[in-house]
């Protein structure tokens, strides 16, 4: 059985990088796993995930809280806050394929912004819940 983990994060990431306002936002593809050393900002990446057992009698299933962080180097938050209200609109109870799962709920939970590495970047951290079920 596949990861429900992974299976979010791929359905996530193949939506993102869909959205042409979101790449043009971005400047470009900029939906990482994990941002390769030097990649420019604007750009998104996943932070933490919390999976726990979410399953019933006759199914397995997950609940998963995800983060996905968008740096940006702009100065203010506007631009990390645009980008955010983007990722926001699109995701907020979107119906996602996965593979090997199927998504029942997806929502948006908390937004919070700070800045990083003494001022350079700000950062706004989406905060959504997931509940999955296996196929």
């Amino acid at each position: 059985m596949s990861s429900p983990v992974l299976a979010l994060r791929r359905a996530i990431r193949a939506a993102l990088l869909a959205d042409a306002q979101l790449t043009g936002l971005l400047g470009g593809p900029r939906v990482y796993d994990e941002a390769p050393p030097g990649a420019p900002a604007p750009r998104v990446a996943f932070a933490d995930v919390q999976a726990r057992d979410w399953s019933a009698q006759a199914s397995k299933g997950a609940e998963q809280i995800v983060v996905l962080s968008v740096w940006s180097n702009a100065r203010g938050a506007r631009e990390a806050l645009d980008i955010a209200d983007r990722i926001v609109a699109l995701l907020d109870e979107a119906e996602l394929p996965l593979t090997g799962h199927r998504l029942i709920d997806l929502r948006f939970l908390a937004l919070a912004t700070r800045r990083e590495q003494n001022g350079r970047y700000a950062r706004a951290d989406i905060r959504f819940r997931a509940t999955t079920e296996a196929n």
